[in-house]
């Protein structure tokens, strides 16, 4: 009674059931795995190895939607976004951007629909299959397949659009210095296709800037961007932007006066847009007029109240107008304690909105040293120093920046030499371990020849040339240092393992 069993009397009927339930489950594994190995293959933000460490979100989020409001065509802008949206775990509002870029897409592009819209639909795509909702993802993911067989020359449906190579070029450089590479890789892709194209070119020619900005900074080569953003200010003479960078390097290359009249024309063109206005500040700072440069950021802030980048070049600009006073004899102590507290306000936002912008936190401990807040500068220097995500470029440079805190304003210089060895002991060139190098090689050597320098200075030097790789100068330091310290085990071995390297 009851019906059929099997053995261990569990009814047939549940025995059915349960395998069905688990034949459902495999199918949904099955298909889960099959869906994430599609998506894998899409090109868009979620393939691209966009790295949130590398970038601070709030400050990113802000920068976007700064870029909506003051400049056209935003697919671009609301596709990254939405991908922002994601890493914030807003997956609502990502959609809600995804939907806007359609809306750009059918009102810029409305019969190239499809072509345009590979990058969004995979971005839905994804964004779906974090929300376990995997029925829409698949139907996106569908939608790209289909789009690019159409598309496409090729029997596979693989497809090599420059406007996605633009794309993924575009928000590369989004994400910071470690993508400026590839970056630049991308919209040389995309120029293959449309060499005159002026977005493709505008995006070259910033991407090159940038490598060889960063290169100029860390010590590094760099091949020259000047004529990259003359082409690109060529082919479009309204990007003030580009403008704007060409007027940079020009002044990078001594023709400062050739870089203001393409400034000039800028600020006639677009005199309230807030990139070009930076990059002019950055400008009229580093050219010396330095007033001119806060009246240009004040108002570039007041348009967008929420960009790093603005604090920061504030924050610079400040720190510039407090060493200006101390040179002058008389120095009104009010004037200097209120720009103290502008260019702490500035740095400290730029930090707090962004925590990998890491240049900031050794202007921050140097604007404390300037106010004499000592123990304030000290706290902002050993928190840099004691990230596990410090660059070791970025680390060279602040450890510089912490030996000159130690020797000019502590007056420690032996505590000043053991910070610049810390940035000589990073193997990696760059230009802060060359200004270690220069400034504890300076500083032993003046100690040495006005005969205050003992045995241990001799010592650290020769240590210096070692790690500069000049054994013969670490021997002969080694040997006086042994001439005035004759027991000290540690340079008779130091010279033993050099005089053994050397004939080896």
């Amino acid at each position: 009674m009851g019906g059929a069993t099997t053995e261990g009397s569990i009814p047939l009927s549940l025995r059915l059931l349960e395998t069905s339930v688990q034949r459902r489950k495999t199918m949904s594994t099955i298909s889960k795995d099959s869906l994430k190995t599609s998506l894998l293959q899409l090109e868009c933000h979620f393939t691209w190895t966009l790295l949130q460490e590398h970038v601070g979100l709030e400050a990113l989020e802000d920068t976007i939607q700064d870029h909506i409001k003051y400049a056209e065509h935003n697919i671009v802008d609301y596709n990254i976004l939405s991908y922002v949206c994601h890493l914030k775990n807003s997956n609502e509002e990502a959609l809600r951007n995804l939907r806007k870029a359609e809306e750009a897409i059918q009102k810029h592009h409305p019969s190239e629909i499809a072509r345009r819209s590979l990058v969004t639909w995979g971005n839905y795509a994804w964004i779906y299959y974090h929300m376990q909702k995997y029925e829409e993802a698949q139907t996106y993911v569908s939608k790209v397949e289909n789009s690019c067989k159409k598309l496409s020359s090729n029997a596979d449906g693989k497809i090599q659009l420059p406007e996605i190579y633009a794309e993924k070029g575009w928000a590369l450089l989004r994400f910071g210095r470690n993508y400026f590479e590839e970056a630049k890789n991308c919209f040389e892709n995309a120029l293959r296709s449309e060499p005159d194209n002026p977005d493709f070119n505008a995006g070259y020619a910033i991407a090159r800037y940038r490598l060889q900005d960063c290169a100029e900074k860390f010590g590094e080569e760099a091949t020259p961007c000047l004529g990259a953003l003359q082409r690109a200010a060529q082919l479009n003479p309204q990007d003030t932007t580009i403008l704007a960078l060409l007027a940079l390097r020009l002044l990078h290359s001594g023709r400062g006066d050739e870089g203001e009249r393409y400034i000039e024309e800028g600020l006639q063109k677009t005199p309230d847009f807030p990139i070009f206005l930076r990059h002019a500040a950055n400008f009229y700072r580093k050219k010396g007029k330095v007033n001119k440069a806060v009246e240009i950021l004040q108002k570039a802030l007041a348009l967008t109240p929420n960009s790093v980048v603005l604090h920061h070049q504030l924050g610079i600009c400040y720190k510039s107008k407090i060493l200006q006073l101390k040179k002058r004899r008389y120095i009104p102590q009010e004037v200097v304690e209120d720009l103290i507290q502008l260019a702490i306000f500035h740095l400290k936002t730029v930090i707090d909105k962004k925590p990998v912008f890491f240049s900031a936190y050794s202007e921050l401990g140097n604007v404390y040293a300037l106010g004499k807040r000592y123990e304030e500068a000290e706290e902002i220097f050993q928190e840099v120093l004691q990230r596990k995500d410090l660059p070791c470029d970025e680390k060279q440079f602040t450890y510089f920046s912490y030996g000159n805190f130690q020797r000019f304003h502590m007056k420690s210089e032996s505590k000043a030499i053991k910070y610049y060895i810390e940035g000589l002991k990073i193997e990696k060139d760059s230009y802060g371990r060359k200004r270690c190098s220069e400034a504890v090689q300076t500083l032993l050597e003046q100690k040495i020849e006005s005969h205050l320098g003992d045995a241990t200075d001799i010592g650290t030097l020769g240590l210096v040339h070692k790690l500069n790789g000049k054994k013969q100068e670490a021997i002969e330091c080694y040997k006086k240092a042994i001439a005035l310290d004759p027991n000290n085990e540690d340079y008779q071995n130091e010279l033993a393992d050099l005089q053994l390297s050397i004939s080896s």
